[in-house]
């Protein structure tokens, strides 16, 4: 008979992404009509520390769980992914009221900065008159359902 001194070892856990993971990813989010929003496949892959809001809770309660080195999709209700549309995101500015020297195109995504400079905000540029602009403070994908795939590279 053969000595096997770790042949009674249990097997090598493996790693799970859990809430506080630090993680290496491939993602794509698509809109429910197959155009894609965001996708890292043909890029270098995006890190992503979970719990830090990097990532809407939905996408992150979706990746708890996972182990790395196979891909999954997920499908999302418009509401469960980033919620559902808020008109009173939607808000009509009078082009006096924008930055000068602003480029304004319809169907752009146009960054704010608050009053302080603190924080910035997108935008959706939806209509543009010649008095004012149409601009959409919601997500893109509010109110829309969402396919998420991810393959999880590496968990640390």
């Amino acid at each position: 008979m053969i000595d096997t001194p770790n042949a009674s070892l249990p097997p090598a856990a493996v790693a799970t992404v859990r809430s506080d993971s630090f993680l290496t990813l491939h993602y794509r989010l698509s809109a429910d009509d197959g155009s894609d929003y965001v996708s890292t496949f043909d890029l270098s892959p995006a890190t992503l520390q979970m719990g830090s809001g990097q990532l809407a809770d939905s996408l992150e309660n979706c990746l708890l769980g996972l182990a790395a080195g196979k891909r999954h999709v997920f499908h999302l209700a418009g509401l469960d992914a980033f919620g559902p549309h808020n008109p009173r995101l939607v808000e009509r500015i009078a082009r006096s009221a924008l930055p000068p020297g602003i480029e304004l195109r319809v169907n752009s995504l146009i960054e704010f900065s608050s009053p302080d400079g603190a924080a910035s905000f997108a935008g959706f540029l939806r209509e543009l008159t010649d008095s004012s602009a149409l601009f959409d403070f919601n997500h893109p994908l509010a109110g829309k359902p969402i396919r998420f795939e991810v393959e999880v590279i590496a968990i640390m």
